[in-house]
This record gives C-alpha cells, sequence and structure tokens, in this order.
C-alpha cells in the first residue's frame, strides 16, 4: 500500500482501497441476514447472529466451552489435568499465562528464521515443479510451524500432516447434541487414529524431551507432571486446532489475492502492517471457523432475551463479523482500511474473544504472511484451477481443496 493516499471513508461512502470483494466461502443460506440478532431454533439451541450479543457471551464467566468435544472430553475421569481449550475460571487463567510465552510477538519472532526457510523451500519446489496445490503447501507450512511450537518434531515416521488431518476429516458433526451418524468403518478407523498420533508423534516427542528440555509446549507440560495422555489431549487440541485452520485461512487469503490485481499489488508492496491489515480484513470476511459453541451455566440475558441455564449457545461468526452496527454498511465486502469501534479487533471475532481467544493469532498471521508474500511477490504465479469448496462439519468451517496454482 504504497500508492498515493487514499480517501478517508466517510467522505466517500465506500470503502478507501476501492476493492469491495465478496466473500468466496460464505454459505449461499447465509446471504439473507437473520430477522433477529438471537433465535432459538427447534432443538432448543439459541443461534446469535449480533457482534455485541456474541461478545458478550465468549465474555461471560458463566457460558462455557461446549464446541469441539467439550462433553466428551470433560467427563474423562482419568485426566488430572484437562486441556486448556475445555477449562474454565482461574484453572483456564493460569494454563494461559503459563503457556503465553510461547505466542508473543517476541516468542513468534524467534521462530522466523524457520518459518522462512521453509516457505523459501516450498516456493523453491513449487518453481521447480511448476505446478502444485497450494492447498498441500499451506498444509504443510501450517503443520511444520505448529510441531515446532508444540514439539511435535520427533516422529518415528513421515506422515504427521497425513496422522493430523485424519482427526478432522471423517464424518460426523461437532455440534453439540447432534447424534453421532458415522458408519462403523469411520468409528474403526478413529479409534487406529489416536493411537497411532500418540505411537508415532507424541511418544517419542515426550521421550526425548525426557532426555533433555527443550523451549516448547511438550517441555512445559512435563515440567508440569502432566500425564503422556494428558500430553496427547493437549496436542490434539493445541496442534490440530492451529495447523487445521491455518491451512485454511493461507488459501483463502491467497485466493482473494490473485483474484484481484489491485489488491494484491498493495498486498506485495506494502509494510508488514499493511500487509496483517489486509489479511487480517480477509479473516474477517472469511471466518475459517464459522460457529463457537457455549453452554450457559446460568440464565443469561442476552439482547432482552433470557438464555436458560444448560442452554446451548451457537454464535455465528461469518453474521457477527458482518454486523453492519460493527463494520458498516459495506460489512459483507473487503476494505482493509475498514473504520471499526474503538475495541473491536480487525479480524473482530474471527480468533473468538474472551478468555477463549485464539492464543496464536499472531503466530498465524506471521506464518501466512512469510508464505503468502514470498509467493505473490512472483508476478507469473497464476490460478490455474479454482479451489473447491466444502463444510466440514467437524471444525464448522470451510475447506479449500485441489487448489492448483502455477509459478513460472
Amino acid at each position: 500500500m504504497t500508492s498515493a493516499p487514499r480517501p478517508d471513508p466517510a467522505s466517500t461512502g465506500g470503502c478507501p482501497f476501492g476493492h469491495g470483494a465478496a466473500s468466496l466461502t460464505r454459505k449461499p443460506e447465509l446471504d439473507t441476514q437473520p430477522g433477529s440478532p438471537l433465535e432459538r431454533d427447534d432443538r432448543g439451541i439459541y443461534r446469535i447472529h449480533d457482534f455485541h450479543a456474541a461478545r458478550e457471551i465468549l465474555r461471560s464467566e458463566q457460558a462455557v466451552q461446549a464446541g469441539f468435544g467439550a462433553d466428551m472430553v470433560t467427563q474423562l475421569s482419568n485426566l488430572k489435568h484437562q486441556p486448556v481449550l475445555y477449562t474454565e475460571g482461574q484453572e483456564h487463567h493460569e494454563m494461559r499465562r503459563d503457556t503465553a510465552r510461547y505466542f508473543t510477538p517476541t516468542a513468534v519472532a524467534a521462530y522466523h528464521p524457520f518459518i522462512a526457510g521453509l516457505a523459501d523451500q516450498l516456493v523453491g519446489d513449487l518453481l521447480r515443479r511448476g505446478e502444485g496445490n497450494l492447498d498441500d503447501l499451506s498444509l504443510t507450512m501450517a503443520v511444520q510451524v505448529a510441531a515446532q511450537v508444540v514439539g511435535l518434531t520427533d516422529s518415528a515416521l513421515p506422515g504427521l500432516q497425513r496422522r493430523v488431518m485424519a482427526f478432522v476429516e471423517g464424518e460426523g458433526d461437532s455440534e453439540p447434541g447432534t447424534e453421532n451418524r458415522q458408519t462403523l468403518a469411520a468409528r474403526l478407523h478413529q479409534m487406529v487414529d489416536v493411537p497411532l498420533f500418540y505411537a508415532l508423534d507424541v511418544r517419542p516427542a515426550i521421550q526425548a524431551r525426557r532426555r533433555a528440555r527443550r523451549d516448547d509446549l511438550i517441555s512445559h507440560l512435563l515440567d508440569k507432571e502432566y500425564s503422556d495422555l494428558e500430553i496427547l489431549t493437549e496436542c490434539l487440541t493445541y496442534g490440530t486446532a492451529g495447523m487445521v485452520t491455518t491451512r485454511e485461512f493461507i488459501s483463502v487469503a491467497a485466493w482473494h489475492l490473485l483474484r484481484h490485481p489491485d489488491l494484491r499489488a498493495d498486498y506485495v508492496h506494502g509494510t508488514e502492517p499493511e500487509r496483517h491489515a489486509i489479511l487480517h480484513e480477509i479473516l474477517r470476511l472469511e471466518p475459517v471457523v464459522n460457529t463457537l459453541y457455549r453452554r450457559a451455566q446460568a440464565d443469561l440475558e442476552v439482547g432482552g432475551q433470557v438464555i436458560p441455564q444448560g442452554s446451548v449457545v451457537a454464535l455465528n461468526v461469518s453474521n457477527t463479523n458482518a454486523d453492519p452496527a460493527v463494520a458498516g454498511g459495506d460489512a459483507a465486502q473487503l476494505c482493509p482500511a475498514r473504520p471499526l469501534p474503538r475495541g473491536v479487533q480487525a479480524p473482530v471475532l474471527s480468533f473468538g474473544d474472551g478468555a477463549h481467544r485464539c492464543p496464536g493469532a499472531f503466530l498465524a498471521i506471521r506464518e501466512s504472511d512469510v508464505l503468502l508474500r514470498r509467493l505473490l511477490i512472483w508476478n507469473d504465479l497464476r490460478i490455474v484451477k479454482e479451489p473447491t469448496v466444502t463444510y466440514n462439519e467437524v471444525i464448522k468451517g470451510y475447506e479449500l481443496r485441489d487448489f492448483r496454482i502455477a509459478l513460472g
């Protein structure tokens, strides 16, 4: 973004960057905003579409984690330490405080040489081959970076990426109360996936760090006397969450940038803060996880309505991010200079909010930026085949596959 100064959005009534791209992944049934910011469906789930109501729920200590199999995991009596994704209150705050050092800007800067070297390797491989799937490149970047932070660097056999993706690519629906309709074959496959991940990836990492600690999450958990099972559950939550979501974001950001030459030019020639602003706005428009679930621990009053204790609340992130009261009348369009109210972050609720806000937000943007800039700086990088968009009911988000690009 090094061109002449842009007009103020208030004076033009639109995006000063003139991009105005629409979402590439939004489900057709979400194109029309619901009539009410809070709706109760026929299954008794309260669905929230309003930003302020959603943020209030996310920040409430009376609304606890209900997604990603929370009911099942929290019932495991042999876990002395619950995974950080499912803990609440003081225990959660202490766990987040203890592990925050792995995700600070200083810590992320320490990972930069590894991230940059990996990005150079991926771009070099693409240049030699001429063509490749961008979703494969983004998966390699996301998995390898997250593995460094978590400590999954001593696998007994290659294939960490495949083993990680097995946890989210199966059948099933993670919405609380949804009947498990998996086939017998799918259930048997899942019974093999976890032991395989433990035996080939987690256990070798634990053994290596018992011999010599390193500056990573597994070493920290060993210092806290976590059992192997407890470390496995943290690797599943920290690892797969960071790997799967970052993979999709890199792909969708590249799709927007390759489709819109002016946006691509602003991105490639911008400063780091300017590039990050573009990525944040793409993420606002294209949240990878579209639905966040909470369970009311007490009666909650939201928008003048009472959500009874025990109820499940589903927060529609696509709609909250496009709430005109927060993002403006052109909220369904891409605008990297979008003015937002004080206290509202650029991705809005794409990284969540409150105690369970994604701890790896800064890392995800940094690694995405490093790979995307190294790709997009090549003028002859082009789309050969646009990705197929499908929806994963396990993570409640989009998946982009077979995104074919060419270089050289």
